[in-house]
């Protein structure tokens, strides 16, 4: 089956691109397009997609308003939002984390890393590109107004999860987990989904966030 995205973009040229893009793979297929946060909304109740290609900067509602109304409806609870910006800064980076994306890059992403993208969050990863994982970190470990974590979710993971939990902090996927732990795949994914579960995390964005803010994980 493929994975079913929608393309949200307020410039047409760049909609256009990105549509063009995603219609080129045999596994993806563009179920729907928005000019703006509204729009949006409107059409991933529509059509419920897996994944969102989400602009920030639209007029009108904005793509981080969008992505929390998107994020708040049970009815697409599986449905991920990859933020799209040409603003790779600290503030975008957390605000849209906090509106719920699932995942971030920059407008300037190549075709194949586009790609890539969208089949790593509907795979069921975050995806965060180095310099925004490095910008999330950041932001995490010294911002003083975010309420901390309550570090006892993190008592019931086991000694493997745990470690997990901070090869997730350290931007790591689950391919790469798993060959840093002489296991498959399969088994790293198995350590990040119970991780999730155990700290209450819809994705691996937030188990990043809530290591940091739990004193987990340390920047």
């Amino acid at each position: 089956m493929s994975t079913r995205v929608v393309v949200v973009d307020d410039q047409d040229l760049i909609r256009g691109g990105f549509v063009a893009i995603l219609d080129s793979a045999d596994d993806l297929e563009v179920v729907g397009e928005a000019s703006d946060g509204d729009a949006a909304v409107a059409i991933v109740r529509e059509t419920v997609p897996d994944v969102v290609l989400m602009d920030i900067r639209m007029p009108g509602t904005d793509g981080l308003a969008a992505t929390e109304a998107i994020v708040a409806d049970p009815a697409l609870a599986d449905v991920r939002v990859v933020v799209l910006t040409t603003f790779e800064e600290d503030d975008y980076v957390m605000r849209a984390i906090r509106a719920g994306a699932s995942g971030f890059l920059g407008k300037g992403v190549k075709p194949a890393e586009l790609l890539g993208a969208v089949r790593t969050v509907a795979a069921g990863e975050s995806l965060l590109s180095p310099k925004a994982t490095r910008s999330l970190i950041a932001h995490v470990t010294r911002d003083t107004v975010t309420p901390k974590v309550d570090g006892e979710r993190f008592r019931y993971l086991t000694d493997r999860e745990r470690e997990v939990v901070l090869l997730v902090a350290q931007g790591l996927s689950n391919d790469e987990i798993a060959q840093q732990l002489f296991v498959s795949p399969l088994t790293a994914k198995t350590h990040v989904n119970r991780a999730m579960t155990k700290v209450g995390a819809r994705d691996r964005a937030q188990l990043v966030v809530a290591a940091y803010q739990a004193g987990l994980a340390q920047g």
